[in-house]
């Protein structure tokens, strides 16, 4: 199979961890028989450093010719760093923004899986760590109230902000098909998250994910309120696979699950349109601090990259090959510094990656 794959190494350690997800994809592909096909395109600070813009045109038309984006890092020094200068439509992170709404990604997928070997970093008490869990939020990422009508006015000498949450059918329908479709290459449960009780909007969102649930009798749904989803999430974790949610609500519980893994250095991400297309990348930051320095963790964007196989290219096995190479990487005691733990061996990011390739089956 020939995977065409547009990369954005970006910024800070974005080109270290994209080498090393590369070297990872490379072997996949050498003991699958495929064929990748990669295209680098500038965003973010890179892309103002060469074109006075954080995304041209010509990256965006690149960046749609391919199957899937897989991306490191984008962003620097928000204090010191020239790029903070600029008007904030000119930032890097303006990038990111224009690339999600040119491919139209309204889909965000971020999992979060607690790896055994990295219970001792969970800030859950023991024996709810030791269950372990392994999720996949799926948060609605173009509409909601992120992106209603907003506008601030003054009425009899008082102040007033108005943020208009608004959400249609088609918009819920068709990130709860994803969030099925996700379902059936899990553990086949979804947990619609809303607050019906109280929002108009939650009422729909409720009503069309029921409609949608009828053509996937295989997949169990149940509806929770999102406050309660929140206390869930650190009282019972192992009890999600698929938390299906709009854009605000996914925005915090991704964030709260995140936390509880232990370490965003271990975290993919991805954003999908409605075809296979998808972004992949890293929930954490560019980390300019360490930048070429040779001790970022890469797992996260291996991990990504893993997700771009599984949901872009439908490579299940390949996909499984990744993740069961980051098991048995893990299982030796090898840690990049941000995991590092007594009695391991610490690796820096080229040597994660190298040893994550040889372990591809």
């Amino acid at each position: 199979m020939d995977l065409r794959i547009t990369c954005i190494p970006g910024d800070g350690i974005g080109p270290e961890i994209i080498a090393e997800a590369k070297k990872v994809l490379d072997t996949v592909a050498k003991q699958y028989g495929h064929t990748m096909h990669y295209t680098d395109i500038l965003m973010g600070g890179a892309s103002i450093d060469v074109h006075g813009v954080p995304l041209t045109k010509e990256a965006v038309e690149t960046a749609k010719s391919g199957d899937a984006v897989l991306m490191g890092s984008i962003g620097g020094d928000t204090t010191t760093s020239p790029w903070y200068r600029l008007e904030p439509s000119l930032r890097p992170e303006a990038g990111l923004l224009a690339i999600r709404k040119e491919l139209n990604l309204f889909a965000n997928l971020r999992p979060a899986v607690l790896y055994d070997e990295l219970v001792a970093a969970c800030p859950l008490k023991d024996e709810i760590a030791a269950a372990g869990f392994d999720m996949m939020i799926m948060r609605e990422l173009t509409g909601g109230l992120y992106f209603g009508e907003k506008r601030t006015i003054e009425e009899n000498g008082v102040r007033k902000a108005v943020d208009t949450l608004v959400y249609d059918e088609n918009e819920i329908r068709r990130i709860a098909i994803k969030g099925f479709d996700i379902a059936m290459k899990r553990r086949k449960k979804v947990t619609s998250v809303d607050k019906a009780n109280v929002l108009a909007s939650s009422r729909l969102w409720r009503s069309v994910v029921d409609e949608v649930a009828k053509k996937y009798p295989e997949v169990t749904l149940e509806h929770m309120l999102v406050d309660n989803c929140a206390m869930q999430l650190v009282k019972d974790p192992a009890q999600f696979d698929v938390i299906l949610t709009e854009n605000m609500f996914g925005d915090i519980l991704s964030d709260e699950a995140s936390m509880v893994t232990g370490s965003i250095g271990m975290l993919a991400s991805a954003s999908l349109n409605d075809t296979k297309f998808g972004l992949y990348e890293p929930s954490h930051g560019s980390a300019p601090d360490i930048a070429g320095k040779d001790i970022a963790n890469p797992i996260a964007t291996v991990l990504s990259a893993a997700m771009m196989l599984r949901y872009s290219f439908d490579l299940d096995r390949e996909a499984d090959a990744v993740e069961s190479a980051v098991r048995e990487v893990l299982q030796s005691g090898y840690r990049t510094g941000d995991i590092m733990a007594e009695g391991c061996i610490k690796v820096g990011c080229r040597q994660m990656g190298d040893l994550l390739a040889d372990r591809i089956k």
